[in-house]
């Protein structure tokens, strides 16, 4: 493994170890509150992004850190997302499931230069995996290298987010989508979301909001294992064009094809 990457995955552990592991199904009701209808922050999601700005900030003194949590108070961090070097970082994502005692939910980090993510790590705090995958030299799994690969099932197995999606999208999702495919339960948590395409557990999967903490990991470890991760109309996903909606990922170019042309038709 690269030293770049030996060093974020200490500090994601350390995060883990010392602000989530201890709190998982431990939380008392005030040290949880929502930011939003349906969105949980825990105090562990706040003493995690601490400790994971603290450590980024000493591997690479002069990128900028935008983080979730701060970000929630202070947008203005969203224009740094664009910068010539940028953490980006989600202290706990899938806080919903750990506000709520029960996984799936991890911590994402990912570089970004000038609005491309072009690292990008994973680390699911229960388990102890590690995804990671740097622009140009692939993806690895707990430091082994790994590819794409699809389920073998047909229809091929998708996981459809509607959580975001307004009515009408629902309902069109629901009817010309969701027929063609076997249906799987989403995670509510990218950190899992993203190695299912990639481990063959999942095909493909939709999402509506598309935030640069919740998908710049996730997005690049998609590709660089040889699975595909774009906008609906192809084009690349952007740290800095995070507001904008919609983004496709699947496990291999063919499936992405096929799932992108039917999209085009709702």
């Amino acid at each position: 493994m690269d030293s770049l990457s030996r060093a974020v995955e200490a500090v994601m552990r350390e995060a883990a170890e010392r602000a989530i592991l201890p709190r998982f199904q431990q939380l008392a009701a005030h040290e949880i509150s929502e930011k939003a209808a349906d969105d949980f922050v825990t105090v562990a999601d706040r003493e995690a992004e601490e400790i994971l700005a603290e450590g980024l900030a000493r591997l690479l003194a002069d990128a900028s850190i935008v983080g979730e949590e701060a970000v929630h108070f202070d947008a203005s961090l969203l224009d740094r997302l664009s910068d010539p070097l940028c953490w980006i970082i989600d202290p706990v994502d899938g806080t919903h499931n750990f506000a709520h005692g029960k996984p799936p939910f991890g911590v994402l980090v990912a570089l970004a230069e000038n609005g491309v993510a072009t690292g990008g790590w994973i680390l699911d705090v229960l388990s102890g995996r590690f995804c990671h995958a740097l622009a140009g030299q692939g993806a690895f799994v707990n430091g082994e290298p790994v590819r794409a690969r699809t389920t073998g099932i047909e229809p091929p197995v998708a996981a459809i987010s509607l959580l975001f999606a307004d009515p009408v999208r629902r309902e069109a999702l629901k009817t010309h989508i969701a027929p063609h495919y076997t249906l799987a339960d989403i995670p509510r948590c990218a950190a899992e979301q993203y190695p299912r395409i990639v481990l063959g557990e999942n095909d493909v999967s939709i999402f509506e909001r598309t935030y640069a903490w919740d998908h710049a990991a996730g997005v690049l470890f998609c590709n660089e294992a040889g699975g595909k991760a774009a906008r609906p109309d192809g084009s690349l996903y952007r740290v800095d064009e995070h507001l904008a909606p919609g983004l496709l990922a699947a496990a291999s170019p063919a499936l992405w094809d096929e799932l992108a042309e039917r999209m085009a038709g709702i």
